[in-house]
Formats: C-alpha cells, structure tokens, sequence
C-alpha cells in the first residue's frame, strides 16, 4: 500500500525490542502453469472457508499486550515502518479488510470462532480513532498512510452496518468511529484539486497529485457512508470524481489507462501494464457513481486479465516500483480485487449479460488459482504476516466485492434503520 518516492521513509526489519511486531519473510509461491487450473473442479465456498480458518490463525495482539489479551488485529505489513514499527493505519487498514472477508464469507452467523474474532477486531478498529498517529487534525501530509486506515476502516464499518452484523455492544463505538472516519476523509482532501494521496509533499493545505490508487477506494469508503446515514459533503465527493475522469486517457494507444497520480496528459502516457489494478478501481468507482459505461468497464477488467503476466512478475518480491512498467507488489492483489468490483458493476439484467459476467469473473478466478500457496492462503508479499491481507483480498475477489451507489444530496431514498448517531468527535 505504499510507493517509493522522493521523501525519505523510515524503514526497518524486526530492529530492537521494541518492536513486538517482529517481521519473518516467506518463500515466493510458484505461479502454477494456466493448464493446472481446472475451475470447474475447484470448490470456491470450500476455498473461501479455508480462507477464513487460515485468517483466523493469523490474528494478532496489539504490541505489548500479555497473553492474557485476546488476539484483536491483522496488521498489513510493507516495506514502510513509522519509527520502526508498523504504521497505524496499516494495522487499522489490514485488520478491516480482514473483518470484512470473516464477515462476507458464507456461514459467518453459525461459526462462533468467526463472530468473535470480528468482536475483538471491530473493537480495535474503533478504539484506534484516538491513537495519535491517527488524528486528522495533526495531520500535516508528507509520506503519510493514516489515510488507509481511514478508507478500509469506514468501509468495514458500513458493512457491518449495513448487514446488520455490528457485535453486541458495540454500536455506540461503531457509530462514533464511522463519523470520526468520515471528518478524517474529508479534512484530509487535497485542497482545490480534490482526491487523496499518501505520498504528498509537507503541509496538508498544499495543493498536490491525486492518487489513483487510494482516490477511488476512499470515494467508495463515502458512498458506503451515506448510504448509512452518515453525512457526507457532495463537494467533496464531486472533486474527486472529476479528478478520476481527468486521470483517464480517452485516446490513443493506451486508452483507458489511468495516471498513478494527477491528471492525465500527453505529457505523461501511462503504459496499460502497469495501470491495470488502477484502471479496474477507477472504472468500477466511476460506475457507482454512474458516470462509466458497459464499454469501458470491460476494458479494464480485459486489460488486467490480458496483462496479469506483469503483475505476477513482481509478485512476492523484493521492492517496490521497479520493471519495466514500475510495477509494485502491492498492486497484485489490490488489482484482483478491483477487477472482481468493475465485474460486480457490469449489467446484469439478461442473459447474456449474465453470461458475460460469469466468464469474466471465472477467468480473475482461475489466475487467482494459480498463485495459492499450499496452505490455501495468498500473499503477494515477502512478509508472512501480509498474507493476512492477501487472503482476505482473495477471498472477496471469489465471493464478490461490495459495490456501493452513490446518493448525492437530492435523492430522498429511505436510509437504513439504525442509523449511527451524530456524536461530536472530540
């Protein structure tokens, strides 16, 4: 979930002890050999459910907490440490997307081990809302990953919400850590330009690139929150939409491609290779809104299917942007689970259209297929503790992603029961 860049990161391996969080590398798992892959043979709900057992053994405590604690967090581990240790927003981010996979899964409400662990995760990602690293007041831009923790966070919160599936007593925690999440969005909006970045020079009130990378997802962490009641600013949401229609080429040979950050321009042509995890999170957010189409949607799903060679090359290994398209590790199953969402956007009235979806959705499956480890997990990184990350990615590109609508101001449609309070956020 990060980019190298010309700012300075801290970076570190497991140095001092301190670091409770101790880092331990994996081997790279071989890419199986297309022909191996018989989908027709392969249990998906019985590979979803191995997912989740394997999730569920991987869940950690917070650094420094005894034995006596229960386990509470997934933390997603890159290159990238803030004073040697494992950045907030990475641990938030990591363990809400996690929480999401458990509680999409098939059989969630009859596996008690499953329903507790989302417990003790719930309740970490809002107690996290008063860590300091996790302020959107003090926050100043620079190299900065707060921000997934704020995207993967309300997302996971709305979902819960919105499936009615909140742990027992903990409504009034979700409630204040959904509104506190949404105020940490919008205060941390590239001012003018609209859209978000990690990567940004110093001074949160500098003008700076957008990213494509973490733009669409936190546009979807709003939809998700209003269709919950919350209250989201349009302009805020209208910003970022029309700097994701500027980042898109709509001529030559690399139509459809997405910039990494900024508008697109003649100037700086980005190459399909490695824009294709990209342009399917672009694409898919864009169609929430209504503001794609059949054509260009299938475009990018196309595009990741045809160059998922390029993704896999960097899968698992050391780096970041390197090759020859700047292809970071990261992208791998980030692009997975994105063209599963632009797939999820496609018409689906007919069936023809049905049938359309399905081969799409059968060919991301079977090149899912390809890079499972043994043990039934997926990690495209060389930390062990990512494939936390990396199989809850999986498991919800097989399952199907959540798709959120966008509700602008105007439409009057009947929010949910139960909506989440309106707390000030102190």
């Amino acid at each position: 979930m990060q980019a190298v860049c010309a700012i300075t990161l801290v970076i570190g391996v497991g140095v001092g002890p301190a670091l409770a969080q101790k880092s331990e590398k994996v081997e790279r798992t071989p890419t199986r050999a297309a022909e191996e892959i018989q989908l027709e043979k392969i249990d998906l709900a019985a590979a979803v459910a191995r997912g989740a057992g394997h999730l569920l053994l991987m869940q950690e405590r917070a650094e420094g907490q005894p034995e006596t604690v229960s386990p509470s967090e997934w933390p997603y581990e890159g290159v990238y440490r803030a004073g040697g240790k494992i950045p907030i927003g990475y641990r938030v981010g990591g363990t809400a997307i996690v929480v999401t996979a458990l509680v999409r899964a098939p059989g969630y409400d009859a596996d008690a081990k499953r329903v507790g662990a989302v417990a003790e995760g719930t309740q970490f990602i809002c107690e996290q809302i008063a860590h300091p690293l996790m302020s959107f007041e003090d926050y100043d831009a620079g190299y900065d990953v707060r921000g997934w923790g704020y995207t993967y966070g309300l997302l996971c919160l709305c979902e819960l919400h919105e499936q009615r599936r909140i742990p027992a007593g903990q409504e009034k925690q979700v409630a204040r850590a959904m509104d506190f999440y949404v105020q940490a969005i919008e205060q941390t909006q590239i001012p003018q330009v609209g859209g978000w970045n990690y990567a940004r020079p110093a001074g949160k009130d500098k003008p700076a690139a957008p990213s494509t990378f973490m733009t669409p997802s936190t546009v979807q962490a709003l939809f998700a929150a209003k269709r919950c009641g919350l209250t989201v600013k349009d302009e805020t949401v209208a910003k970022a939409l029309a700097f994701m229609e500027s980042s898109t080429a709509a001529t030559g040979d690399n139509a459809g491609s997405v910039t990494y950050a900024g508008p697109a321009n003649a100037k700086r042509p980005e190459a399909i290779p490695g824009a294709v995890g990209r342009m399917c999170v672009t694409e898919a957010t864009l169609a929430m809104a209504g503001k794609s189409s059949e054509a260009r949607l299938t475009r990018a799903v196309e595009a990741f299917v045809t160059h998922w060679d390029e993704l896999d090359k960097r899968r698992q290994k050391s780096g970041t942007h390197e090759g020859t398209y700047s292809v970071a590790p990261y992208y791998f199953m980030f692009a997975h689970h994105s063209a599963s969402q632009a797939i999820a956007m496609l018409p689906s009235q007919g069936s023809a259209a049905m049938a359309k979806r399905t081969a799409l959705q059968d060919k991301c499956n079977a090149l899912l297929f390809r890079v499972q480890a043994a043990d039934g997990s997926w990690n495209d990184r060389v930390f062990k503790r990512s494939a936390g990350y990396g199989t809850a990615m999986a498991m919800l590109s097989i399952g199907g992603p959540a798709t959120w609508a966008w509700q602008p101001a105007a439409d009057d449609t009947a929010k949910p029961d139960a909506v989440p309070t309106k707390e000030p956020v102190k």
